[in-house]
């Protein structure tokens, strides 16, 4: 993989996805070390879009820990179930939102942010880990997002259990 990712300038969203992901699989196949993944993947995220805050939580026990992330300082450890991240991982599914103040139970680690999406991420049919990605704009994400962003995270799954 090179040292720099290669993006359509003045492309639309999908287009950046879809020159984004084949790298960004370029980049983890063939590492297993899931640190190394995840921050590269959290970096190519936040160059190529420039989101507020991209990272990920990983669950260890009945709690999402604090794992590797670009942007300012962020909570570090969230109940199963609690805010975004931990309804995430409760349901199991991608939870968008528009509004993170009218998500209830929504986790303030930054006052910053308004509006957020989490894609949970699955070992042997259990979420062990979740990337949160978060705009400091209002309705900020879309099903352009959550399509791309969730088959990226189907990438790591493929390549975590390889």
């Amino acid at each position: 993989m090179a040292d720099n990712l290669f993006l359509p300038q003045g492309g639309s969203k999908e287009e950046i996805y879809q020159a984004l992901l084949p790298q960004i699989e370029a980049l983890i196949v063939g590492e297993r070390d899931l640190v190394a993944n995840l921050a590269n993947i959290a970096a190519a995220l936040r160059e190529a879009f420039g989101f507020f805050w991209v990272g990920f939580y990983v669950v260890q026990g009945q709690e999402l820990v604090l794992g590797p992330f670009q942007g300012p300082i962020a909570c570090t450890r969230i109940a199963f179930g609690r805010g975004v991240c931990g309804t995430a991982w409760k349901e199991k599914k991608t939870q968008l939102v528009p509004d993170v103040e009218a998500f209830p139970g929504h986790i303030a680690c930054s006052s910053a942010s308004k509006s957020e999406i989490v894609v949970p991420v699955f070992q042997n049919g259990e979420v062990f880990l979740v990337l949160d990605v978060d705009s400091n704009r209002l309705d900020d994400f879309d099903a352009v997002d959550q399509c791309y962003l969730e088959d990226l995270m189907g990438i790591l799954e493929k390549s975590s259990t390889t």
